[in-house]
């Protein structure tokens, strides 16, 4: 049997275990005593409402995972892969054609394993805890519009991978390097000005107290930006977020219109003041070059994948060649992916407490922050205990009650 078969079939394997375990731990670990903390923001009803919220996503996710994992093994196991290789060759587009048709009929058979969970997750688990506000109509606009995007974005940015590692020899994976880390730098800018206003309606805040404070907040930072927006979040959900986007010039603050509704002033001031905390303290860039690094490193293991053709047998295929290779690649790159996605997470949970300092120093106090901070969990049905298992791996912030108690250790 081929090495590199039984390989992927243990990758695919010990993920699923991983993840169940995970998620089985996470239910587990939920406490039906409300944390003193929130006692004065929520009734025992609500708490309990909240934990049953999390049964049924991470229930869903079990299931999905099951399905997603037995398909996958099944497609390897049988040879889907270089079916669809087959006919896709026999077009006789060239071989970028080929492989962005082998890429996309791949893409679409996964997003169609998805989307039965993805309906069920919005139309009965969002709707039954009272978070969903998407319409039918808004949800296939969705769908039209993302698989749009990932033509007009994914396709040249595959065929341009192609090419480079086909036509540019042991080199290829430098210019991939540059050339996705330009790319992506390049999407960046775009997206708030082209790509969020497909999916979303952002309107400038309307002149008031609220914007003063905020203005005043951004005058004391000595912070420029292009504008503050409010978003309809509550076109989709009623769940709360605020976020930076852009770079430079183009830097906005953005809030969901939910968000103004459920905080005050002085906490929509104090969210801010965290956001604003990810930019003074370079969190931003220090990212952005550690994911630099990272995609160097990954282009560069691909770049030794790509010389052992060993690898196209073990998936069934006749004809190995550089776009089903870097298909391939994903699924034994995947016990790196995990690890990589686990150390940005330490640092990024880093970042959130130093954020959190940042907000509650700036602001002259951590009240704001977290009555913010208890508000949005309770609106968001948020895991209060979470397994630390399921934090160490998945968590990019810090559970809200390991952020609540930093926070009045500043006070």
């Amino acid at each position: 049997m081929n090495v590199w078969l039984v390989a992927v079939v243990l990758i695919l394997l010990g993920s699923f275990i991983l993840e169940t375990t995970v998620a089985v731990l996470n239910i587990r670990a939920l406490v039906p005593t409300l944390p003193d903390h929130f006692k004065s923001i929520y009734e025992q009803s609500e708490y309990s409402r909240s934990q049953a919220y999390t049964r049924s996503t991470t229930r869903l996710g079990i299931v999905e995972n099951c399905w997603s994992t037995s398909l996958t093994l099944l497609f390897l196991l049988f040879g889907g892969f270089n079916v669809i290789d087959i006919w896709a060759r026999a077009l006789d587009l060239g071989e970028i054609a080929t492989g962005l048709i082998f890429g996309g009929v791949l893409v679409l058979l996964v997003s169609a394993a998805a989307l039965p969970f993805s309906v069920y997750a919005t139309f009965v688990i969002e709707e039954r805890y009272g978070f969903n506000r998407t319409t039918v109509r808004t949800y296939m606009l969705d769908l039209i519009k993302t698989a749009l995007l990932s033509i007009v974005i994914g396709a040249p940015l595959f065929g341009g991978i192609i090419w480079f590692f086909s036509a540019t020899g042991q080199y290829g994976w430098v210019y991939c390097w540059i050339g996705v880390c330009c790319f992506s730098l390049l999407v960046q800018y775009l997206a708030p000005v082209l790509i969020m206003p497909l999916f979303n309606k952002f309107t400038p805040l309307e002149q008031g107290e609220l914007r003063n404070k905020i203005e005043k907040y951004l005058e004391q930072e000595d912070f420029y930006i292009q504008g503050i927006f409010t978003m309809d979040g509550s076109k989709r959900s009623s769940k709360l977020n605020a976020f930076f986007t852009g770079f430079g010039r183009f830097r906005k603050i953005v809030f969901y219109d939910t968000l103004i509704e459920k905080l005050d002033d002085e906490e929509i001031v104090a969210v801010l003041a965290h956001e604003m905390g990810h930019f003074k303290l370079d969190h931003i860039q220090k990212m952005m070059a550690a994911t630099i690094v990272q995609t160097g490193i990954m282009f560069y293991l691909l770049s030794l994948f790509l010389t052992v053709p060993e690898v196209a047998y073990a998936f069934k295929m006749e004809h190995p060649s550089v776009y089903s290779s870097l298909i391939f690649f994903g699924f034994l790159y995947s016990p790196v992916n995990i690890g990589v996605s686990v150390a940005f997470n330490i640092f990024s949970r880093k970042h959130e407490y130093e954020a959190d300092h940042y907000g509650a120093t700036s602001t002259k106090s951590p009240d704001f922050l977290i009555s913010g901070l208890k508000k949005l969990s309770k609106a968001n049905l948020s895991n209060l205990t979470p397994h630390p298992l399921n934090v160490f791996i998945h968590y990019s912030h810090p559970p809200v009650l390991q952020r609540i108690t930093k926070l009045e250790g500043h006070r």
